[in-house]
């Protein structure tokens, strides 16, 4: 976010929203009446001015007590935007950063906000005094690195402040560390009271049975990487940008730098305004990335990991969720991105191209968080699973698509319905890849004009196909991820011998 921004946001939030005030108000009931080293996790929805509440409740506090206040965040760029908060806020502090190593100005600050680890190696050298801390606010609370700084800070009250009270390990549940959760308001009422912008969501049904978890819980960027860099995904990709947000400014979230640089270049290939960014991105070169992008109007910028958290471009149109994520907490970071409202923005859109949608239900949709909070391993574990999502896909050929067959009345095969008239005749069930291989081949060759032309239609039933093969796989039952692929690949060859085969009758024929 540009200074200028930033100013413009401080102006704008120094008045208050009813809802921000009222769960102030609750938290100070809290801060009031509870022990003073009691332990209180707030959420409040990306967008809903988390920065804003915790900067009123620390010049509050300072007011009304002869305490002082420590702010923790996980990121340097958020800890410059809180400080900048906190002061339009009348709240004088101090950021600690790996560069202060010596605070002997700190009996002039009432405020200090810090990274975690440069906090704890200050703690170490002795450096700062906190005997006179009385309260203590984590910004983004879920990461569990706050945790080796609790017992820094046992004598003072801790608020923790997230956006979505999961833990980002399962095995750290973050009530082993809060007493009690305080729920702010909903993204649907915000949207209602003009407070965010409406999404509108677009999902694409997509295999993922070829993914990895990894020991963090989510998938791993390796199979990620596999699955989409691969031809068929980069179409879908691009297929799904044309359709749903060409011209629109968009960002697009990527589960490895592998495959946000085959994004790159297939965009870029197709004649569009995109850029590329990672943790691997000099500061220089992000600032003129970042600038860029809020000065283009249709600017495209495909990046990995970097864009979750202190990111602030108001002017965003699409999010892509280019992956797929077990993670709730990014599943609302990446969407939240987008949520920013304008004058001339009401609206946004999603597309989803991670079954992200069907595994965690639509963004604004409502959450028990109390229960998540309470019951974290149930809610985790009621997940749908990859499988179940996939089982209740059902392939509609695309309209664009559906032109190119024009000339074939029906291109449509129920493949539980075949395996059922097989089982009834004692057929084998490979007869129904046999009759599925025949009915494309035919499609392909009578709605072109010579055998070149079939074979490159034929690549444009890569959705159908893997459709028709997971559906198979169930029908089949216990069915390895290698088998589906090999059966896939083994399709995709047996095709294109079939279309010649059948292009040869057609010549011969007509002879």
């Amino acid at each position: 976010m540009s200074k200028k921004d930033l100013l413009a946001e401080i102006e704008d939030k120094k008045e208050l929203y009813s809802y921000q005030k009222g769960d102030i108000d609750k938290i100070f009931e809290r801060l009031d009446n509870a022990p003073h080293n009691y332990h209180l996790l707030y959420q409040l929805p990306t967008g809903g001015g988390k920065t804003v509440i915790f900067s009123e409740i620390t010049r509050r506090y300072l007011e009304q007590h002869n305490k002082k206040v420590v702010v923790l965040t996980h990121r340097i760029e958020l800890c410059k935007q809180t400080s900048k908060m906190l002061k339009a806020f009348d709240v004088k502090n101090k950021i600690i950063n790996s560069a202060i190593k010596e605070l002997p100005d700190q009996e002039e600050y009432s405020c200090f906000v810090a990274m975690v680890e440069t906090l704890k190696n200050r703690l170490n050298d002795e450096k700062l005094e906190i005997e006179d801390v009385g309260l203590v606010i984590i910004d983004e609370a879920h990461f569990n690195s706050f945790r080796k700084l609790f017992k820094s800070f046992e004598n003072a009250f801790i608020l923790g402040v997230t956006a979505t009270p999961l833990s980002s390990n399962i095995k750290l549940p973050m009530y082993e560390n809060y007493s009690e959760l305080i729920v702010g308001d909903t993204i649907q009422n915000l949207i209602e009271k003009g407070f965010l912008a409406n999404a509108t969501t677009y999902s694409y049904d997509v295999g993922l049975t070829s993914l990895k978890v990894g020991i963090n819980g989510d998938y791993t960027v390796k199979s990620s990487d596999d699955l989409y860099s691969n031809m068929v995904m980069q179409e879908k990709l691009l297929h799904a940008y044309t359709e749903k947000s060409l011209g629109k400014k968009t960002l697009i979230f990527n589960n490895g730098i592998n495959t946000s640089l085959h994004v790159y270049e297939s965009f870029r290939h197709a004649g569009y305004n995109i850029r590329h960014l990672d943790n691997t991105t000099t500061t220089e070169d992000r600032k003129e990335i970042l600038t860029w992008f809020k000065k283009t109007p249709d600017a495209i910028l495909t990046s990995v990991g970097i864009l979750t958290t202190g990111f602030d471009e108001p002017t965003v149109e699409t999010i892509i969720l280019n992956r797929a994520t077990k993670s709730l907490t990014l599943y609302f970071q990446m969407i939240g991105r987008g949520s920013r409202k304008l004058p001339n923005k009401d609206n946004f859109t999603v597309i989803d191209l991670g079954n992200n949608a069907l595994r965690f239900g639509l963004w604004n949709n409502p959450v028990d968080w109390q229960h998540i909070f309470k019951s974290p391993e149930y809610y985790l574990e009621s997940l749908r699973e990859d499988a179940d999502i996939e089982s209740n896909f059902k392939y509609v050929m695309p309209d664009e698509l559906r032109k190119k067959f024009s000339k074939t009345i029906d291109v449509t095969m129920d493949i539980q319905e075949e395996f059922k008239f097989t089982v009834k005749n004692n057929l084998k069930a490979k007869s129904i890849l046999e009759k599925s291989l025949e009915q494309h081949a035919i499609m392909c060759v009578e709605n072109t004009e010579d055998l070149v032309e079939a074979r490159k239609l034929s690549k444009e039933l890569n959705d159908d196909i893997e459709y028709r093969i997971r559906q198979y796989c169930i029908c089949l039952g216990n069915v390895t991820k290698n088998y589906r692929s090999w059966l896939i690949e083994d399709y995709s060859l047996k095709l294109t011998i079939a279309i010649g085969r059948i292009y040869r009758i057609k010549i011969m024929s007509e002879d």
